[in-house]
């Protein structure tokens, strides 16, 4: 797909503003990251706000896959855990992937509720680890001098693990987060109201029109994401804040307390729902014209003539998709008259055929730019659903697990992507997928309008990024756009206190105009009596 003519543009008015705008010179900005995918969006801005002059330091564990500690972009402060584990290795995610497609196969009663329990421990352990390392840095005294001696202007964190937000309040910093997820799912359900009659919970994949019956099982979804996330995830944190900073501080006050959160979505993709004024909208953020392909991979683009290439790539943490899959998949592949280009790391598949070029790696965002590219095999995840939005490419999901699921959904409820189980492909199922995403000029033609209702915006969603990063660091904060709902009990958030007043008010003055017609009535028949002689 060509590059969109105003883009260029947008990206020109953007940096001028940003250029024209209330400088800060020499920021300094602590930075607390979530690896694997999360750690893409994070590094974006991270070197952006390194151009502009700011002083970044990222904090990170010795484990760590993708962040580095060495880097020109940034300093780092390494936390070594007292032992390492294996939910920090990568084959953690391979195993889990594997438990999910026998889910989706279809399990007993019993071996789901042994997955759903194994899963629940999995994710008790990963916050229980996190919070190792908040008493890691906390009992470290060079570390502490280090953060103290910096006197950093802000905290840049992303709160899917919300380690950043405990050090972040010990040093008094600014808080602005870089969110999509969080402790208890999607972002929005901790800062905005959030209505379960029309406002889908993490974890249900429905639209946001929803019949009785599904907004019954959203909100008993929702009941139970706010339940796990009390008593399993936010409990290891609730111990810290207790012990270091004594009872009254409350760890979600703390969470919901952020002064700016860069919400990595786009309501051209999201359905529409409540949202707050220190909520910038940054979805599709890292997405960028496409930069000329080398020359090897160039050439196999054009070879495919009039009829195009197909993209298939599976996500950073996908090695395990079964081989019994992956080999249908190649199978329908060898049948297309298009080229295909697969990124797959895992074993090779059977039935590869002559068209389809397997690849460890590959330019995701410039392959999808390129004009010759007809249609995206992807799982869904977020940051390639929105490059395949911003180039206008058709979808077809694989998704397969976590919100990939959902994202796909929203996808396919505007026409502009077609979805395919894994458990249930067959060679024959996912060519159809394929031809009728190919041929059918709807899925092409809504994913246009959807990129160009992506593209149109007043200002670039980094640089707004970037702009209100800046702007949290010179005005030291931004109090004034943060509400203080999340303080009230909940029995005043929801007015249980004057519903309960107006109840007792409707009562007392039922019970006194009952009582004087009473009265009334006996009076009248006293009076009505004829005296006896």
């Amino acid at each position: 797909m060509g590059t969109f003519p105003g883009v260029p543009l947008l990206r020109l008015v953007g940096s001028l503003s940003l250029l024209i705008s209330p400088t800060v010179l020499g920021g300094k900005i602590l930075v607390f990251p979530v690896d694997g995918s999360h750690w893409v969006n994070m590094n974006l801005l991270i070197q952006n706000l390194h151009a502009r002059g700011h002083e970044i330091t990222v904090v990170r564990t010795s484990t760590s896959w993708y962040i580095k500690e060495s880097s020109p972009h940034y300093s780092s402060i390494t936390v070594t855990l007292p032992e390492a584990r294996s939910i920090e290795k990568e084959d953690h995610f391979v195993n889990f992937l594997a438990k999910m497609l026998e889910v989706q196969k279809g399990m007993s009663l019993m071996g789901l509720a042994n997955f759903y329990w194994e899963s629940l421990g999995m994710l008790s352990e990963i916050h229980e680890q996190a919070s190792q390392v908040v008493v890691r840095i906390f009992e470290n005294e060079a570390i502490m001098r280090r953060l103290h001696d910096t006197k950093f202007d802000m905290a840049l964190i992303d709160p899917g693990v919300p380690v950043g937000v405990l050090v972040a309040h010990k040093l008094k910093l600014p808080m602005v987060f870089n969110v999509k997820w969080i402790t208890s799912g999607e972002g929005h359900f901790v800062v905005a109201p959030s209505p379960p009659s029309y406002v889908p919970t993490s974890g249900n994949v429905a639209s946001d029109r929803m019949t009785f019956w599904q907004r019954l099982q959203n909100t008993l979804l929702y009941g139970m994401n706010t339940a796990i996330d009390k008593f399993i995830v936010c409990s290891h944190y609730d111990k810290l804040a207790d012990r270091y900073f004594g009872s009254d501080v409350n760890f979600y006050h703390l969470l919901q307390g952020a002064d700016i959160w860069l919400m990595r979505v786009d309501f051209v993709f999201e359905f529409p729902r409540p949202t707050m004024p220190n909520i910038v909208y940054i979805g599709g953020f890292q997405c960028k014209p496409p930069e000329p392909l080398s020359s090897e991979m160039e050439e196999f683009v054009e070879s495919s003539g009039d009829h195009g290439v197909i993209l298939m790539a599976l996500g950073t943490l996908v090695k395990g998709l079964p081989l019994e899959i992956t080999s249908e998949i190649a199978a329908a592949f060898a049948q297309l008259p298009q080229k295909v280009i697969w990124r797959h790391a895992g074993e090779r598949p059977n039935n590869v055929g002559n068209n389809t070029l397997l690849v460890k790696w590959m330019p995701q965002n410039d392959l999808l730019g390129h004009p010759k590219v007809r249609a995206f095999v992807s799982h869904g995840g977020t940051n390639s659903i929105y490059e395949a939005i911003y180039h206008g490419v058709p979808f077809v999901g694989m998704p397969l697990q976590f919100d990939q699921f959902e994202n796909v959904l929203r996808l396919e409820t505007r026409g502009a992507a077609k979805m395919v189980e894994a458990v249930k492909i067959t060679r024959q199922n996912f060519l159809e997928t394929l031809q009728e995403v190919l041929h059918s000029p709807s899925y092409k033609d809504n994913m246009k309008r959807l990129s160009a209702l992506h593209r149109d915006r007043p200002i670039d969603p980094l640089d707004a990024a970037i702009h209100w990063i800046e702007f949290v660091i010179r005005h030291k904060g931004a109090s004034h756009l943060r509400t203080e709902s999340y303080k009230l009990p909940w029995y005043v958030y929801h007015s249980v206190d004057v519903l309960c007043f107006f109840l007792v008010v409707f009562l007392i003055l039922t019970a006194a105009v009952v009582g004087s017609i009473r009265f009334l009535c006996l009076r009248l028949c006293r009076r009505g009596k004829p005296k006896q002689e």
